[in-house]
Parts: structure tokens; sequence; C-alpha cells
């Protein structure tokens, strides 16, 4: 029987248009827009100015803090300008715009295609070139690699977990990157293993991926001490709590990290960026990118260098359709409207998904009928539509016993919703303010 996770949970249509389209290098754009907040934590801070002329992979912000990482530019060129920029969010960051001339690497930087599969690098050193490279989740959540991989006095790693799942509908990047470089993914993983000291990785892949668990359960004989585990397909498995559960059976406690249950999760793109930083010295400046919609006549897989503009992608991929009635940064289930094309792509940026006329609209908003669908469907465990309530009524001190900072926003409860309940817009909104009094008590 198919490991999974036991409470809670979805099925929406998977949607997978692009699952069989090779990546395709996207052209290198005439202008790249890199903010310098493109992680969690600390933003990084700006050490080139106006006219400077920096090469690809140079560092053109450091890392402000432990929680911080650095920021490269991803193309060879002058510096345009540092301004405030839109990104995916829909609030303006400060980045660095550059105008992009010939395609110089920085010096150090190897980019052919030889695989080197083995290092002599301890530990330190390794997560020390992590951090050197600007390394972070590239599932979606953007946490730091280094800081993963530096686990607090007392708390030691014991399992590696490898991010496969991709359980959100539409993208296929990881999916494509499992088959199309799975070697360099392996030595990635080897790496990060060293970085922990432990011995053991397993890499998490549900089973409408089968492709892929073949290819890599082939590779890991040449791989000692990592594993495939076939997952069952369920919403939101690629969850780092509901990964965990499915494959270890251990439950991260609410508030906890996962290394308070010895277990470490990195994403596969995660991985394959590692094996590009410590064996290659090639800065975190490009990631692969899933352009897709039913309506698109080209949906696609893309390799993108980081600050192109979301509209080259979506030109690529045939241009906007007529029907068009939303722009997704992400996939549909956690991923977030955006109010224009012009904004960037940055380290989280794992999809762009054209909804057209018939999806893209929200139903009329009915009252709450207590149908309980959205407590029976939440992987947390919570109950989603008491804490729509408490945050649309601002009762934050209750809000925050209730356990709102738990809510992984996964979106599990509006998709049930048979009401159309804004319940995720909602909590969304209160994790924003009781995050803020609970810092604010610190």
């Amino acid at each position: 029987m198919l490991k999974t996770f036991k409470i809670g949970g979805v099925h929406p249509a998977e949607n997978k248009i692009t699952a069989t389209k090779a990546v395709v290098k996207l052209p290198i754009p005439k202008t790249v827009t890199i903010p310098v907040t493109q992680h969690i934590g600390a933003p990084s801070k700006v050490i080139v100015k106006r006219g400077d002329v920096v090469k690809t992979g140079q560092i053109i912000a450091q890392s402000s803090g432990f929680v911080s990482t650095n920021i490269h530019s991803s193309v060879s060129g002058k510096v345009l300008k540092i301004d405030t920029v839109y990104d995916s969010s829909g609030y303006k960051k400060e980045s660095v715009v550059i105008n992009t001339e010939q395609d110089e690497w920085d010096e150090g930087v190897d980019t052919s295609p030889d695989l080197i599969k083995h290092t002599d690098l301890d530990a330190k050193t390794i997560t020390n070139k992590i951090l050197d490279a600007g390394i972070v989740g590239l599932g979606g959540a953007t946490f730091p690699t280094h800081v993963k991989l530096s686990p607090p006095p007392g708390m030691k790693a014991e399992v590696l977990l490898i991010n496969g799942v991709e359980c959100e509908p539409y993208l296929t990047a990881d999916h494509r990157l499992m088959l199309e470089r799975g070697d360099e993914l392996m030595v990635g993983i080897m790496l990060l293993m060293k970085a922990l000291g432990v011995n053991r990785a397993v890499i998490g892949i549900e089973r409408n991926k089968p492709d892929a668990i073949e290819h890599l359960t082939t590779l890991t004989k040449n791989y000692e001490g990592i594993e495939i585990c076939p997952l069952k397909v369920k919403y939101p498995q690629g969850g780092e709590k509901q990964l965990i559960k499915a494959i270890t059976g251990r439950e991260v406690p609410s508030g906890a990290l996962p290394i308070a249950v010895g277990a470490v999760v990195n994403n596969v793109g995660t991985a394959l960026a590692v094996y590009e930083a410590v064996m290659k010295n090639k800065p975190l400046i490009e990631r692969i990118v899933t352009v897709t919609g039913k309506s698109l006549s080209k949906p696609s897989n893309f390799l993108v260098r980081i600050g192109t503009p979301v509209k080259d992608l979506i030109e690529a991929a045939g241009g906007l359709p007529d029907d068009t009635a939303k722009v997704i940064s992400g996939g549909p289930m956690m991923g977030k409207a955006v109010a224009t094309i012009d904004i960037p792509v940055t380290k989280g940026t794992s999809g762009i998904l054209i909804l057209n006329e018939n999806e893209g609209h929200r139903k009329p908003v009915l009252n709450c009928i207590r149908c309980g669908r959205c407590v029976e469907v939440c992987p947390m465990g919570l109950e989603p539509y008491f804490l729509m309530t408490l945050s649309e009524k601002k009762v934050w001190d209750k809000a925050e016993k209730e356990q709102i900072m738990d809510c992984i926003e996964c979106g599990s409860c509006s998709f049930t919703c048979p009401a159309n309940r804004p319940l995720l817009d909602y909590i969304r909104y209160g994790k924003l303010t009781v995050g803020g009094i609970i810092r604010s008590r610190k």
C-alpha cells in the first residue's frame, strides 16, 4: 500500500499539461530586474551602484543576517538603476535593474555539462558554498538552505527528505528536472547528506510520475544511502509536515520545525542548485519555470534567468490568450494572481498559470452551511471556518490560541467549500496580523 499523510487532503484535477514537455532554455532578455528580497528573512544589501559593469554570477547584494542570503546577477551588463519594482506579491521591492550585454560569466564558474561526482570538501565548507551561492528552497517557500543545514544546538538531523512530489496542479518543473537532470540531482543529494552528517536520504515522488520513479530508482543503484518512496497522490503532500508524516510516520509538533523530529526537507530543484553551487561554483541565477494553461497555444517548461520579465515567458508560450481571466504566479491552489505580467521571475517562481474565463472567476459567496468539509480536508487538523470568522471579526488573541499560525495556506478549505467562502483569504490576513503581534512581543 502506498504511503501518504493521514489527516485531511483533497484531490484536485491534476492538469499536468506540460508533463511531457522537455525543458527549453529561454533566450536571455535585454533587461533583467532582480529583487534583493527573494527569500524568507532579512533583505540582502545591495553592493553595486548605477553604471557598474557586472558579470553573470557576480554577487550584487549580500546577505544581511543569518536568515538571509546572497543575490547574484543573472546576466552580464551594466547596472541601469537601483529602484523599487513590483514583484509577484503586489508590493514594491528594492531591485537591481541591469541592461544585458554579452553573456560573460564571473571567474571560477564551470559552465561545462560534465558531471562531477566526487569532492573532498567537508560539511562546513559545503554549507558555506551554499550560502555564498544564494541557494534557497525552490519549492516555493524560499527558505535559505544554509539555515536548514545548520540545526540549533541540541538537535541533530537523522534523515534527509527530498521533495519530488509536485502535488500542485498544472506544475511540472520538478517532474521534468527529475527526468532530465537525474545524476546531477543525485550528487546534490549526496552533498546535502554530507553537509547534514546523515547517511540516509529518501526522495518522495507521487505515483502519477511513474517515469520519474523508474528513472531515479535506477540511478539510486549508483548512489549509496538514497532511496525512492512512491507516494499515493493526494494534495498537499508536498508540504513539509505532510511529507514527513507520509514517509517517516513522524509528526512535527505545533510551532516546531522538521528538525524537531530529526528530518530536513529539501526540494529537488534545491538539490540540483546545490550540485551546481558546490561542484560548479555556479550561484543560483536561473531556474525551471512551468508556463501553462488550457488556453495557451504552447504550454512549456522553460529554463529561465532570474529577473526575466514574466511577459517574456508568456510570449514564448504562445502569448496571452484572448480569454485570459487571471495570471497566477504558482499553481491554482497556493499561487497568487498578479496585477501585471511585467513582474520579474524570482527564485521562488515555480510556475506561471494562465486561467481562462471558465476557470478564473470566483463564484458568488454564500452563507456557511456548517457542513464541516473544510475541517475534514484541513491537513493541519484546524477549523478553517472558525479561523475565517475570527480573522473577519479581528479577534486576534483567540485566533492565536486556535493555532492560526499552523495553517500552511494550502487552500484545501477554499477548494472544497460548497458555499464558496473565501476561507484562505481571511486566514492569510489573520496569519499576517497575528504573526506581527507575536514578533512585537520579542
